[in-house]
C-alpha cells in the first residue's frame, strides 16, 4: 500500500464510521419544547398559561457527511463470525451518503412510510362487520404484509446502493493506494486509488486494460457510461486524467469504477472448488440469479453480451453486509456488449447454460437444488428463454414453488400469500436477535414482492413443463 496518508481534513484509517448521516439541531430549541415556561412551573389558583412562549431563535440544521475509513487489505476468505455473536454489518470503502442511494432504475421520491401499528380499525380497512368475516381479515393482512415487504425491500436497496460517489471534477486529486493490482480479470487490471475532494474521499478502482487485450467495442462502453445505477452492473465515475498519478504503473487516462472488486468468479471457483462447501449449489444459484438480473437489464436496453466468461465477472462484498455472506456480482465486460438483433430474445440463454454446466461440475453433492439447476441448464439450451424467464426459474428453485405445485390447474396465490407472511416473520425474528438483513434477504424480498401467479406459473413451466 502507498505510504501516502489521507488528507488531514478527513478521518484517519481508524476513524469511526457512521451507517447514516447524523443531524445536528438547536438543543436550546428542543429543551424549550420539553420544559414548561417559567410562568407555568408552579401553577397557582387563578393563574393561566396563556402568555406567549419565548423561545430562543432556531439555528439552521446541519447535516454532517462523514467518510469511511480506508479499508484494510483482507484475505479472500474472511474468518466467520464467532459463535454466539450476531453478525455485524461491514460498511464499504466509500463515503456514506444516503442521499445518493437509488434503486436499480430510479431513486424513489421519498422513503417508504412506516406502517401504522396502533391504528384505528377504520384506518386498517376493517369494520366491525369485517372482523366476523375471515375473508376480509385475510385480505387486509395480505395487503399489509405485501406493503411491509415493499418497504423492507426499498430500505435494503437504498442501503446496498447508497454512498455512490459522484462524477470526477477538475478540482479532484488522486492517490494510488497499491502499486500492484488488487484484481486481475480477463482483460483488465484493477488498481485501488483514492479520489480526494475537499472534505471527502472515495476509494475507487482504476480500470487499466491488459497489454494485448482485445479492443473493446465503443457502443458497449458508451452504453455503460449512460446506465443508471444498477446493483449488478459496474458503474463508472469518470476518468483519471493523464499525469494525475505520476507514480502509476500505466500510461494515459484510465476509467474509474465505483466498486472495488475483490476477486473474479473464476478465482472464486478455484477457491470454492478446493474447499467444496456444502452450500456450494446455493451460492451458484445466487450468483446466476444476480447475473440474470444484469443480463435482463441489458436485454431491456436492446443489448447483448457476446462472450460471457467467469474471469470477467467481478465479486465484491455488499455494502453493510457480513463478509462471510453471499457476494455481489458485477457484470463489467461492456467492451463485448453489442446491439441485440430484434429477433434474438434469448440471446444469453446458450451462454448461461454453458456457464451453469461449468459451475455444476464442481458441486460436490447431489441435492434437489442441484437437480433443478441441471434441469435449468438443459432447458436453457433447448428453449433459449429470455433473461427475465431465467431469473424467474432461478427464484423458484431457490425459494419455491416446488416441482409438486406445477400444473395449469394449481392455484399459486395461496402459496404466495403464505410465503410472504413467513418472510415477514423470518425478518422480524432475525431483527429481534440483532441480525442485519443481508443480500439473500433482499433478493428473496424482491422476488416475493414482484411475483404473481402468472410469473410463477411461467417459471414452473420452463423448469418442469
Amino acid at each position: 500500500m502507498s505510504s501516502l496518508d489521507p488528507p488531514t481534513e478527513t478521518p484517519g484509517f481508524n476513524a469511526a464510521t457512521w451507517p447514516t448521516q447524523p443531524t445536528y439541531s438547536n438543543l436550546g430549541e428542543v429543551r424549550a419544547h420539553l420544559l414548561p415556561s417559567k410562568a407555568c412551573r408552579t401553577p397557582t389558583s387563578g393563574s393561566s398559561c396563556t402568555g406567549p412562549q419565548h423561545l430562543p431563535p432556531p439555528l439552521p440544521k446541519k447535516t454532517l457527511a462523514r467518510a469511511l475509513s480506508l479499508p484494510t487489505h483482507r484475505a479472500l476468505s474472511p474468518s466467520p463470525t464467532p459463535a454466539g455473536q450476531p453478525p455485524r454489518p461491514l460498511l464499504g470503502s466509500r463515503s456514506v451518503d444516503e442521499s445518493q442511494a437509488g434503486g436499480d432504475e430510479a431513486r424513489p421520491a421519498c422513503p417508504p412510510a412506516e406502517l401504522p401499528f396502533c391504528s384505528l380499525d377504520m384506518e386498517l380497512g376493517l369494520s366491525l362487520h369485517d372482523l366476523h368475516c375471515p375473508e376480509a381479515v385475510h385480505t387486509v393482512l395480505a395487503a399489509r404484509q405485501l406493503e411491509g415487504l415493499r418497504a423492507v425491500h426499498t430500505r435494503l436497496q437504498a442501503r446496498f446502493l447508497g454512498g455512490r460517489p459522484g462524477p470526477c471534477r477538475p478540482h479532484h486529486s488522486f492517490r494510488l493506494l497499491d502499486s500492484l493490482p488488487c484484481v486481475k480479470s480477463g482483460d483488465t487490471l484493477y488498481y485501488r486509488i483514492v479520489q480526494v475532494d475537499k472534505e471527502a474521499w472515495h476509494v475507487l478502482a482504476a480500470k487499466v486494460p491488459k497489454p494485448g487485450a482485445k479492443k473493446p467495442h465503443p457502443w458497449g462502453l458508451e452504453l455503460q457510461a449512460s446506465l443508471p445505477p444498477h446493483f449488478n452492473l459496474q458503474g463508472l465515475c469518470g476518468l483519471v486524467p493523464e499525469g494525475a498519478l505520476p507514480e502509476a504503473p500505466w500510461i494515459g487516462p484510465v476509467v474509474l469504477a465505483a466498486e472495488v472488486p475483490e476477486r473474479t468468479v473464476a478465482q472464486w471457483l478455484v477457491e470454492a472448488g478446493a474447499q467444496r462447501p456444502p452450500d456450494f449449489a446455493w451460492a451458484v444459484a445466487l450468483m446466476l440469479l444476480q447475473l440474470s438480473r444484469a443480463l435482463e437489464h441489458l436485454e431491456a436496453r436492446g443489448a447483448t453480451l457476446t462472450e460471457l466468461r467467469p474471469e470477467n465477472l467481478l465479486l465484491v462484498a455488499p455494502r453493510g453486509c457480513a463478509a462471510s455472506g453471499p457476494q455481489r456480482l458485477l457484470l463489467a465486460d461492456f467492451g463485448r456488449v453489442y446491439p441485440r438483433p430484434s429477433e434474438a430474445l434469448g440471446a444469453h440463454a446458450l451462454q448461461l447454460g454453458r456457464l451453469l454446466r461449468t459451475l455444476l461440475d464442481r458441486v460436490p453433492l447431489a441435492t434437489p437444488l442441484t437437480a433443478g439447476l441441471e434441469r435449468l441448464a438443459a432447458q436453457l439450451a433447448r428453449v433459449q428463454p429470455s433473461a427475465t424467464l431465467t431469473r424467474g426459474a432461478l427464484q423458484a428453485l431457490l425459494w419455491g414453488p416446488g416441482y409438486e405445485l406445477r400444473g395449469r390447474g394449481t392455484s399459486l396465490g395461496p402459496w404466495l400469500r403464505v410465503r410472504r407472511a413467513l418472510l415477514v416473520l423470518h425478518l422480524a425474528q432475525r431483527a429481534a436477535g440483532g441480525e442485519v438483513p443481508g443480500l439473500e434477504d433482499w433478493l428473496c424480498c424482491e422476488y416475493l414482492v414482484e411475483a404473481t401467479e402468472a410469473s410463477m406459473g411461467g417459471a414452473l413451466e420452463l423448469l418442469w413443463g
